[in-house]
């Protein structure tokens, strides 16, 4: 199970969450079959998604991460709800791309960063939020630190990392995020300063054996902090043969009930778990006729 810290310091000057996102990470990769590159690409959108939805209000509330940067990966998407639940696609989980120079995965290249990043928060409204800057390297938690102080105006510090082992399996991944609150005294700014100054990567803190409580008292030493909220997130799809009926409704009936291929069927595949809906004929026409079925008074 996945872990999500999150924690208030200086008193209140300062939120910092800490995630464990391994098991979440793997399952992705186990369903989309990541190459090793995508694996992270996919893995940091995800543990980010996943530690803003719980800062959602509601359990109910979801935001929505979206990476467009014209790299070979095609959009790169994750889901998350208000208890960091979440999901994740790639318009092409197997792009893998040669090492960068400094022998890490060349994660922006994937991406690309000639596009935007766009942040959508569904928290019941009739429309949902919807906040984009460009990207500024593809790399994820540089650009979504752009977007905090850019779109939102809070300074923030983002670290997102997805080590993978010599089978191609999830070693770690995980993240950290940490905004300062209004009037944060600059004493405190300075010592966050100097804890990041000789903060090794979240990877490689996890991988030496350090939990999400390890790494916060690391991050947050000399501050003071309590723990407000603990999480234990999972990869969770929310599909259901129920909500690809209720899609199938909305296409116009000539053209619904031509779907069917030869063997007079119609697959549906989800996105984000891979899960293949099937439906005959009838069931269309089935579909079909209770949409077009007069409303009794």
């Amino acid at each position: 199970m996945s872990k999500v810290l999150r924690c208030l310091a200086a008193d209140a000057a300062v939120m910092a969450m800490v995630m464990d996102s391994t098991d979440m990470v793997t399952e992705m990769a186990r369903i989309h079959q990541t190459s090793p590159t995508m694996s992270a690409a996919l893995g940091r959108t995800l543990t980010a998604a996943s530690m803003m939805g719980v800062m959602l209000k509601n359990t109910e509330d979801s935001v929505t991460l979206k990476l467009s940067g014209g790299g070979p990966a095609g959009t790169v998407m994750a889901v998350a709800d208000g208890l960091g639940n979440a999901r994740g696609c790639a318009g092409d989980p197997s792009v893998e791309l040669p090492l960068k120079e400094n022998g890490h995965l060349d994660v922006g290249g994937a991406i690309g960063e000639d596009g935007m990043l766009y942040v959508f928060r569904d928290i019941g409204a009739k429309e949902p939020y919807i906040g984009c800057t460009p990207l500024v390297s593809g790399e994820v938690a540089e650009d979504l630190t752009y977007y905090y102080a850019h779109s939102e105006q809070i300074p923030t510090v983002c670290a997102l990392g997805v080590l993978i082992d010599r089978d191609r399996s999830i070693k770690a991944a995980g993240g950290i995020l940490l905004q300062l609150l209004p009037f944060c005294p600059d004493a405190v700014i300075d010592q966050i300063e100097k804890n990041l100054a000789s903060l090794p990567s979240v990877t490689e803190m996890m991988a030496s054996g350090m939990d999400t409580t390890a790494i916060a008292d690391r991050l947050l030493d000399g501050m003071g902090y309590e723990v407000v909220d603990t999480y234990e997130p999972s990869y969770r799809c929310t599909c259901s043969r129920e909500k690809v009926e209720g899609a199938f409704a909305a296409i116009p009936t000539d053209e619904l009930l031509t779907l069917p291929d030869e063997n007079g069927e119609t697959t549906v595949n989800c996105n984000f778990c891979d899960k293949i809906y099937t439906f005959t004929a009838e069931d269309l026409q089935r579909i079909a006729a209770n949409r077009t079925k007069p409303t009794e008074e």
